[in-house]
């Protein structure tokens, strides 16, 4: 009977699903906010009951997290982060950061406990993805200036949603976090980001390309999948949200040339575990606790479209666009979404916000996403509005800061060598990186395999040099590329700084020495920074400089060969980043 009941339940949420999809794309309104609509009225809390087990509804729904991050995921795509550009990272970060002061300082007012500030402030500083991005692709508006900017932001914001993600869970664990617990636990996410993108940049859209040859669909699919479940148990067992590894997984093989495939097979299983995901979280909600805090709700919700407007709008107006685009983008961004009711649910799960705060997130939230589509194509009209309030000289003093930092963009020769000043310098970002975490990997293994050791007869310090050789081995290809890219960045250096009408005679001997300096300036500094990270693993002083020694003689005597190695994986990597996007990327 269990059984026939669960498939009861699951039919009538499907049903009612299916008929508020229909009901909602007539009424041109996202159909996310007719899923919520739908839950609360056939859930447990509204005469009637239709679903007589919502806590199986949820067990499944959870399912809807996963592929739901995964296909934000593929839609990211590490091309679309580097095409955000700087301008618009700091945008969304200063935006994100007002929003969550600004929410925090609203539960302040309530008198809301510190955690249900806290979360509160997470919950409105994120933007909705779904809902933005489909009002833009019905409006058909994806083509234009602001939506470009819009779809920046929401990238930016999708990466500091992991973030604070993970912060949360250390506050909902932990009770609170300090500066430097804080600081070591975005230091790990982005170690764990940013290796498991490289090393997966450098396997997994090869593998999917290598499954999608075999032209089976059914394949492709089961492949893939097995990629976002696997990332997302691989994240929990370090420590994360499986919310963070099928992001990663999905960022990952967006980067693939069968992305489109891999979408198209995708997107109907999201679906339908995203209609359960918003069905459920309507099952949650006590209409009775909805009227109890209305007020708080409305105000909230305003605060949300009207400060997100204004916070994205001047953080866009600020890195140099036109008063207009800003206002239109920051109207498409006034609305909370999926990444709110994630953080909510955390919260929930954990114990450690009050009961009222969920059903206020859906509150505010069902206000943002009614409100969205009417803002959005009302942009315009309230543009011209603004430009007839606004006084002549404020307006001249808009176009003249835009112009002002137009003519501040790099042209001609600068251009080129800053492009090549970026490019060296994120050779060596990457590769550092690359270095300090295999260093942080021998620590971890270190940390909690040393039973394993033990069982092998290797005690403590054999068991240091062991793994700090292996470390300090693996880092020689990296290592060398570090020390070529910084003495190209200082040859780059030395060139523009070192005029000849000022060092005279002298200006080629300076330029050689500057040269030098800036590699073995870098070596030192990493040499410090592997040191200090390492620390839990350095084997006894004279084994170490033992170690360095032979490293040493390694990196002369196979000098061709580690940076042969080294030349065909940076290939790789770059060939998967630049590969051609695919048709109708842009168009979503």
């Amino acid at each position: 009977m269990h059984e026939i009941g669960f498939i009861r339940d699951l039919a009538v949420v499907m049903i009612v699903a299916g008929a508020t999809t229909i009901l909602f794309q007539r009424m041109r309104q996202p159909v996310l906010l007719g899923y919520i609509l739908a839950g609360v009225l056939i859930g447990p809390h509204t005469p009637g009951v239709l679903v007589g087990d919502p806590r199986a509804i949820d067990d499944i729904s959870n399912l809807g997290v996963v592929l739901l991050m995964f296909t934000l995921g593929l839609e990211f795509s590490v091309r679309k982060l580097r095409e955000v550009g700087v301008g618009v990272l700091v945008a969304a970060v200063a935006e994100v950061g007002l929003m969550l002061w600004i929410g925090y300082g609203i539960g302040g007012l309530f008198g809301w406990s510190g955690k249900d500030a806290l979360f509160l402030g997470a919950i409105i500083s994120l933007s909705s993805t779904m809902v933005a991005t489909r009002t833009l692709a019905e409006g058909g508006q994806r083509q234009q200036p602001f939506a470009q900017l819009v779809v920046g932001l929401l990238v930016a914001e999708d990466m500091l949603a992991i973030v604070m993600l993970t912060l949360l869970t250390a506050v909902a664990i932990g009770g609170s976090v300090q500066a430097e617990t804080a600081f070591a636990l975005v230091g790990h996410l982005g170690l764990f980001v940013i290796v498991g993108m490289i090393l997966g940049l450098l396997l997994l859209p090869r593998l999917v390309d290598y499954v999608a040859g075999f032209d089976r669909d059914e394949t492709l699919l089961v492949s893939v999948l097995g990629i976002c479940f696997g990332a997302s148990l691989f994240a929990a067992w370090m420590g994360f949200s499986v919310a963070l590894g099928a992001f990663l997984a999905g960022a990952v093989v967006a980067e693939s040339r069968s992305v489109g495939r891999v979408l198209h097979l995708v997107e109907p299983l999201r679906d339908m575990f995203a209609a359960l995901f918003f069905v459920a979280i309507g099952l949650k909600i006590d209409p009775a606790m909805l009227l109890q805090y209305a007020l708080p709700a409305l105000l909230i919700a305003a605060v949300v479209i009207v400060g997100k407007t204004l916070t994205c709008g001047l953080g866009v107006f600020m890195i140099g666009h036109e008063p207009r685009t800003a206002l239109r983008a920051g109207l498409g961004m006034a609305q909370i979404g999926e990444f709110s009711f994630v953080i909510a649910t955390l919260g929930l799960s954990l114990g450690v916000i009050s009961d009222f705060i969920y059903p206020i997130a859906v509150a505010v939230s069902v206000l943002c996403m009614a409100t969205s589509p009417y803002l959005t194509r009302s942009a315009d009209a309230l543009a011209d509005g603004l430009r007839r309030l606004t006084p002549r000289s404020l307006r001249l003093l808009a176009t003249s800061y835009s112009g002002w930092l137009e003519n501040l963009k790099p042209v001609d020769e600068n251009a080129a060598i800053a492009a090549m000043f970026r490019r060296l310098l994120w050779h060596i970002g990457i590769n550092v990186l690359l270095v300090v975490a295999l260093f942080v990997i021998g620590a971890y293994v270190n940390a909690h395999n040393w039973s394993w050791f033990s069982m092998l007869g290797i005690d403590r310090e054999l068991r240091h040099t062991l793994i700090w050789a292996a470390a300090l081995f693996l880092s020689l290809p990296m290592l060398i590329a570090v020390y070529r890219k910084a003495g190209a960045l200082g040859m780059l250096l030395a060139e523009i700084g070192i005029r000849e009408r000022f060092a005279g005679a002298y200006t080629q001997a300076i330029r050689n020495v500057l040269a030098r300096v800036i590699p073995l300036a870098t070596l030192l500094a990493l040499a410090l920074l592997v040191s200090a990270l390492s620390s839990a693993i350095l084997p006894p002083r004279g084994v170490a400089l033992s170690l360095l020694v032979l490293g040493v003689l390694a990196a002369v005597v196979l000098w061709r060969g580690l940076v042969k190695m080294h030349a065909r994986l940076q290939a790789a990597l770059k060939e998967t980043l630049e590969k051609p996007a695919p048709p109708g990327d842009g168009a979503g």
